[in-house]
């Protein structure tokens, strides 16, 4: 097993694409499938240097596409090796034939993700549609709101995905730009300290011409549903293994992260935004604003989406008259006729004894910055609800509404 070359701790101002090429040299990948698209390339540009300077041993492969970069990162992880690979935007989409085999197969591939607006405008702008269309393959999936909790969630999520209760492929997904290309502090630990959360990764079946096994997706139709319960058994025994990884990451790295949602100001909170990823970060900065006015509202961020906690959203958002779903992504046609989020938040309210109004926000549409007169927008139309004891509508297009 190649060795990464130590390191101390230390602190260092990167964006979110450096900390994810990073966070696979701290885990010594083995393996590296890359494809540029941006806003991901930066991640594979930092890796390909590491490996040129020395830093890290690992085999460095550049495929012809996405499809082609799956496939391989598939191979290698079927052989044992510890993989790493990414992409943005259109290239997810390009990749998808991929997902359910790799899965299906209970690969542990680990997947960078740097959310791009699909076409159309298909601009450089962060939308979670590229992701979310593959929340159903499979794969663990969470989202970023820094640089630092990006590189944080890498380690986790190898941590996880490779324990033999789990054995499945992660999505560690960031907003492009606003995290992907901002800067921040990162701590980065020392390397002891990976190496006591972070065991050499081995598979318990791979492919060895001295112990043959069978890997494929191709089976008799009566052998799919054990199969497909034994997969959907994993997602949901997960959940205790990802609590038990965040607790020891915290002991081990002194960074204490609640593994499904990060509450803020909610202790007197009448109305909450709830949503996922970088504009977490505003969202912070607006309610503070927002309280210092008296507005009673606070936010919700999941951090987790697959696998769904739903029994803690139902706890915590149950508490609140009102919740608002940014959503950042577009699911046409879907209950809300807007957003993918808001049906898994209204799914998971179904049972509490009292359910709170929820209304559906698409923000942040394109790539734009969420600014703070749209949060005092966004407030406002929760606040009017509260006091009607009904939504005006389940989905409001932010920025094009009076």
């Amino acid at each position: 097993m190649p060795t990464a070359t130590a390191a101390k701790k230390k602190t260092v101002r990167i964006n979110g694409c450096v900390a994810s090429a990073q966070a696979a040299k701290y885990a010594d990948v083995d393996v590296i499938a890359a494809y540029p698209i941006r806003p991901y390339t930066a991640t594979m540009m930092a890796l390909a240097q590491m490996v040129a300077n020395g830093e890290l041993d690992a085999e460095y492969i550049v495929a012809d596409s996405e499809h082609s970069q799956l496939s391989i990162a598939h191979g290698a992880s079927s052989s044992g090796a510890r993989v790493f690979t990414g992409s943005s935007g259109v290239g997810v989409q390009f990749a998808y034939e991929l997902y359910s085999p790799i899965s299906g197969s209970r690969m542990p591939v680990q997947m960078m993700i740097a959310d791009r607006t699909l076409d159309p405008p298909g601009d450089f702008g962060s939308e979670h549609t590229d992701a979310l269309s593959t929340r159903d393959m499979g794969w663990l999936m969470g989202w970023a709101c820094d640089a630092q909790e990006a590189f944080d969630n890498h380690l986790i999520a190898y941590r996880i995905g490779e324990d033999k209760r789990v054995l499945l492929p992660q999505m560690v997904c960031q907003d492009g730009f606003f995290v992907s290309h901002i800067t921040t502090d990162v701590e980065l630990p020392d390397s002891g300290q990976v190496r006591e959360f972070l065991p050499p990764y081995k598979h318990p079946y791979p492919l060895d011409p001295r112990h043959p096994v069978s890997h494929g997706p191709q089976i008799m139709p009566e052998q799919g549903p054990p199969l497909q319960l034994e997969r959907a058994r994993a997602m949901e025994d997960s959940m205790a293994v990802i609590e038990e990884v965040h607790k020891e990451f915290g002991e081990i790295f002194g960074r204490h992260y609640d593994p499904w949602l990060e509450e803020y100001k909610t202790d007197d909170a009448e109305v909450v935004f709830f949503l996922q990823g970088g504009h977490g970060v505003t969202a912070r900065f607006a309610i503070q604003h927002m309280r210092e006015k008296g507005l009673k509202v606070g936010m919700v961020r999941l951090r987790t989406i697959r696998p769904y906690p739903t029994d803690r959203v139902c706890e915590v958002l149950s508490k609140f008259k009102v919740v608002g779903v940014i959503e950042t992504n577009m699911a046409l046609g879907s209950p809300a006729s807007g957003g993918a989020l808001y049906a898994d938040a209204c799914a998971a309210l179904y049972e509490a004894p009292e359910r709170p109004l929820v209304i559906s926000f698409m923000a942040g549409m394109g790539g734009e910055a969420i600014v703070l007169k749209e949060f005092y927008w966004m407030t406002e139309k929760m606040i009017q609800a509260q006091k009607r004891g009904k939504i005006e509508k389940r989905t409001h297009w932010v920025g094009f509404e009076e």
